[in-house]
């Protein structure tokens, strides 16, 4: 009688930690960059005298490529093999960063934020596929996601306490000159680490079509959700920019449909729960991000915190996130991942209405530190257990791309959470300065609106959630590739 036997725990073994270390380590890369050159903003418009138009173009313009190409980076990797992709991100991101740190005029240190965003999109879904696929086993799965996971939150808000210490000491330049050295180290462990899977080669026509239609589409999405608020949502320019996006990303469904080698076979979306998990993600950073992005504001322009004490108010936050992270890597095993995120996006969602209540003569102990962590600790628990649910069931051939679709949903629910909240806090702040109340207290009611619909925002996350799969971290069983396509592959 044959004994069935547990594969044994590659996250026990020294490589296996060092596997999850680099990996974790390329993710925080990634997600720093998000949020890092946010306070070194205004040194740069000092500097280099840029108009606003033009400074925004250094977070845009990173957004833009980043958010654009997430999925055909994610693609690359399954076509490609993860490990090259993972190496070619990494380097982009590592020459890219440097360039930036040169830059002495904006035309330079703008294409270097679109080298760096093309840079990230790579390197992400590869990391993130890499990982799913190397923790193969029930316990190392669910940990390896858990830190992952935890990894996401605190390197978005690690970035804003870094870039404010950063700009106030060395210097702005010094934003961009830290990746360079973490990119040449990861560069070398690398090939040390992550198996070759140059199996996995291009063997028939790509989808150029698919390909420009879904990268034209996203990155036109994202541009006009990030001009709207400046233009005005009622605009011809941004009702037009809005209306070809959907165009472009409906003719990309459509292309999908009819080829054999499609750039996402759609099959992907028959995984049950993975388009109620990538939702819940969108939602939930739509959130969180516009919490950083107007308590910030709210830090600077209203308390008038410099940038190294607007920066350390999130390192509470940090601590949160770390702490959270942990824990929910025991209750994913013990509870399942889909009570785990409900809870955890109906608490994120909770904190942030906490923080939608800021007066103008607000402190930080009683004002903002308690919704700060009550944010923390949901999003922590949804970021860990939500990707956990998002790659649960997916197939080692599709592992990049499931990883592109949660990060593109991020990315895109981040851009459309910053743009739609603005629009609301300025028409809020207009309308206050009208009837005649003072620009601080103007400001700050635009900014406690703008807090209270993120609320609402991150809390429909726990709604979406309760439809997303319930595992405990378990090693899924591949899924199997519709028999249509191989005939398909076979005939093409």
């Amino acid at each position: 009688m044959s004994t069935i036997t547990e594969e044994p725990s590659f996250l026990a073994t020294r490589r296996g930690k060092l596997t999850l270390v680099l990996l974790c380590t390329a993710a925080f890369l990634d997600f720093v960059d998000s949020s890092i050159v946010n306070l070194a903003l205004p040194a740069i418009q000092r500097e280099m005298k840029l108009s606003v138009t033009t400074l925004q173009w250094i977070t845009t313009g990173y957004l833009l490529t980043y958010g654009g190409l997430m999925l055909l980076g994610g693609r690359l990797a399954d076509l490609l093999g993860r490990r090259r992709i993972l190496m070619t991100g990494t380097a982009i991101i590592g020459i890219a960063s440097a360039t930036a740190g040169f830059a002495h005029h904006s035309e330079l240190l703008i294409g270097s934020r679109f080298a760096q965003g093309i840079g990230a999109a790579l390197m992400l879904p590869a990391a993130l596929s890499s990982l799913t696929t190397s923790f193969r086993q029930g316990s190392d799965r669910s940990t390896a996601l858990g830190v992952w996971g935890g990894v996401g939150g605190l390197g978005a808000a690690s970035g804003l306490v870094l870039g404010g210490v950063i700009t106030q000491g060395p210097g702005w330049r010094w934003v961009f000159f830290v990746n360079t050295p973490v990119a040449a180290l990861l560069l070398a462990a690398i090939p040390l680490l992550i198996p070759s899977d140059r199996h996995n080669e291009v063997r028939r026509g790509f989808d150029v079509l698919g390909t420009v239609l879904a990268t034209g589409g996203l990155m036109l999405l994202v541009y006009a959700l990030v001009e709207a608020p400046d233009r005005g949502w009622s605009s011809t320019r941004t009702v037009l920019e809005l209306l070809l996006a959907a165009a472009l990303l409906a003719g990309f469904v459509l292309n999908e449909h009819r080829i054999s080698n499609p750039l996402v076979p759609l099959s992907i979306f028959r995984v049950r729960g993975l388009a109620a998990a990538d939702i819940t993600q969108m939602l939930v950073a739509a959130g969180m991000m516009s919490l950083f992005f107007f308590v910030t504001l709210y830090a600077q322009s209203v308390l008038g915190y410099g940038e190294i004490k607007a920066g350390c108010a999130y390192l509470p936050f940090s601590a949160t996130i770390i702490v959270v992270s942990g824990l929910t890597t025991k209750l994913v095993p013990r509870f399942g991942t889909r009570p785990v995120t409900v809870v955890g996006a109906a608490v994120a969602g909770f904190g942030i209405l906490l923080l939608s209540g800021i007066p103008t003569h607000g402190s930080y102990v009683q004002d903002l530190l308690p919704g700060l962590m009550i944010t923390a600790a949901g999003s922590a628990a949804v970021f860990v257990a939500n990707t956990t649910a998002a790659n649960a069931g997916v197939a080692a051939d599709k592992a990049g791309l499931a990883a592109a679709l949660l990060n593109t949903a991020q990315q895109i629910g981040v851009a459309l959470g910053v743009a739609i909240l603005t629009a609301i806090s300025v028409s809020r702040t207009d309308s206050q300065l009208a009837q005649g109340h003072l620009p601080l207290d103007a400001m700050t009611a635009g900014f406690r609106r703008a807090l209270l619909f993120a609320g609402i925002i991150a809390a429909l996350g726990a709604v979406t959630a309760l439809r997303t799969v319930s595992t405990r971290g378990e090693a899924a069983e591949p899924v199997a590739e519709p028999q249509i396509d191989k005939v398909a592959v076979q005939q093409s």
